[in-house]
């Protein structure tokens, strides 16, 4: 190893996988091509599928592959490649997204003694476009994270020390259903440790649209209760809890149980009452509009329920 690679910390990255292989290659294509001066080892985690030998990779960037050793789903499989690698720092990907040129230098250089998690902007690919979202700002606080979601601090942005996951900040929530909103519930986690250290380029290319997860709903409304009992907090801030009540409503909704959404519609407004998720819902459960609809015309703007 060189000097310069002993003066970068080793990055780990978890690249969790299901039945995609044309994306899969695209994703690791662009990690391997990173301008990462560091240490660099790649952990495809096969979930619920054989590991295709044919991704291995030796050499100072390596490729291994394994199955997902632990619970089925995304967390299972993230957590499946933390134990995996022995590395400073662990990163995120998901096997339909695409790190920019520059991700890893940019996020690595941003670390700061105490920070335990950085991550950066995005830009959504959906329908032939593409649109940049960004925070607006370079340090997230936990209280910013119960006003909003913040999309941009997807997953695939995530880079973490490794020792903060196998110590105080612990590891993805391998409880949550159906693996969703585990992403928020370990930022939130990590915010109220420390501030999140935030790099506002779009240095991620998130594809909208390949989610195996987008319609079913019934795992929404499961994760966002999951949410609301495992952070309470998110009662008390007026702007996120109408975020989760209306969407709550909206995938009560999609769902056509017309009484919860309307329940959960007057709740957000309660909370908020120029939330926008009440409108829908309401709009949709008398119908007037499908969720997919206004889904599909959030998306092309880059932007979600």
């Amino acid at each position: 190893m060189s000097q310069q690679e002993r003066s970068w910390p080793s990055v780990g990255v978890v690249v969790p996988t299901h039945r995609r292989p044309q994306q899969l290659r695209d994703t690791l294509d662009a990690i391997l091509t990173q301008d990462y001066p560091g240490e660099m080892h790649i952990v495809v985690v096969f979930d619920r599928a054989k590991p295709d030998e044919s991704f291995v990779q030796e050499g100072p960037r390596s490729v291994r592959v394994t199955k997902n050793l632990r619970t089925p789903g995304l967390a299972g499989a993230r957590n499946t490649g933390i134990d995996a690698l022995g590395t400073d720092l662990i990163a995120f990907c998901d096997d339909d997204d695409v790190w920019l040129p520059g991700r890893l230098r940019r996020q690595v250089a941003a670390f700061s003694p105490n920070a335990e998690l950085v991550t950066c902007a995005v830009e959504v690919a959906y329908g032939g476009a593409v649109v940049p979202r960004m925070a607006g700002m370079a340090t997230i606080r936990h209280v910013d994270l119960l006003r909003s979601r913040m999309m941009m601090l997807h997953s695939s942005t995530f880079l973490l020390r490794r020792a903060a996951l196998l110590g105080g900040l612990g590891m993805v929530a391998e409880d949550a259903p159906g693996s969703q909103n585990e992403d928020w519930d370990l930022l939130l986690r990590a915010a109220r440790r420390a501030p999140i250290t935030h790099v506002d380029e779009p240095l991620v290319r998130v594809h909208w649209g390949n989610s195996h997860f987008a319609a079913r709903y019934d795992t929404k409304i499961s994760s966002l209760h999951w949410m609301l009992s495992r952070h309470p907090e998110l009662h008390g801030c007026p702007q996120g809890a109408a975020r989760v009540y209306g969407q709550l409503a909206c995938w009560h909704a999609a769902v056509g149980q017309r009484k919860d959404a309307l329940q959960w519609a007057r709740r957000a407004m309660r909370s908020k009452w120029t939330e926008p998720r009440a409108v829908i819902a309401t709009a949709a459960a008398v119908g007037l509009v499908r969720i997919e609809t206004v889904i599909s015309a959030l998306h092309r703007k880059g932007h979600g329920i």
